[in-house]
């Protein structure tokens, strides 16, 4: 890795932190599959992914931009069993993204979500010539509070697994995420 894609790495790692303080924690497991385009396999696996939300609002307060919904930064490290081809490899990484909140009623809450991560992954595909790849992604969810710090959550994320066009091939990888667990809010 060079030092400016470092750097890169290190400020958006860093820019929650000026935000404000840690306000939630989401634990999300589910299932991922991808197809390979120049296999007949699928690149399936089981994705374990821990969210450290801080609250984005004042950073848009500091813009002159109000919402009504809950704006969040999120740190999100994670470990992947992959389950196919072949095998059992891994994916670890983390992710960095921004969820917009809606407040449809104080029991169910949608949202979207979007980021990218880096990532390193054990298999070897011919879709890549790396290992060291980073990961586009977007999705939408909901949650459904429990109590009011609380919810149980449930998401769809389709994301694109991908070098950047650092070395060749490079076709990338897509696939989509179900993802289900608990989400803990602080404030």
């Amino acid at each position: 890795m060079n030092w400016k894609a470092f750097m890169v790495c290190a400020l958006i790692t860093m820019s929650p932190l000026v935000c404000s303080a840690l306000d939630g924690i989401e634990v999300l497991s589910g299932y991922f599959k991808a197809d390979l385009n120049q296999n007949d396999e699928d690149y399936e696996g089981i994705p374990l992914l821990v969210g450290f939300n801080f609250d984005g609002r004042p950073l848009l307060e500091k813009a002159g931009i109000e919402t009504a919904g809950r704006f969040d930064l999120i740190i999100e490290p994670f470990f992947n069993t992959m389950t196919s081809p072949g095998h059992t490899d891994i994916e670890v990484g983390s992710n960095f993204l921004f969820k917009y909140v809606f407040p449809l009623t104080e029991s169910i809450q949608p949202y979207v979500k979007g980021g990218v991560g880096a990532l390193y992954m054990s298999e070897h595909t011919r879709e890549q010539s790396t290992q060291y790849n980073f990961l586009p992604q977007g999705g939408a969810g909901f949650h459904v509070f429990m109590d009011e710090k609380t919810a149980l959550s449930f998401e769809w994320r389709f994301r694109h697994l991908s070098n950047a066009s650092i070395e060749s091939p490079n076709s990338g990888i897509d696939g989509n995420m179900f993802l289900g667990g608990i989400s803990f809010y602080f404030e």
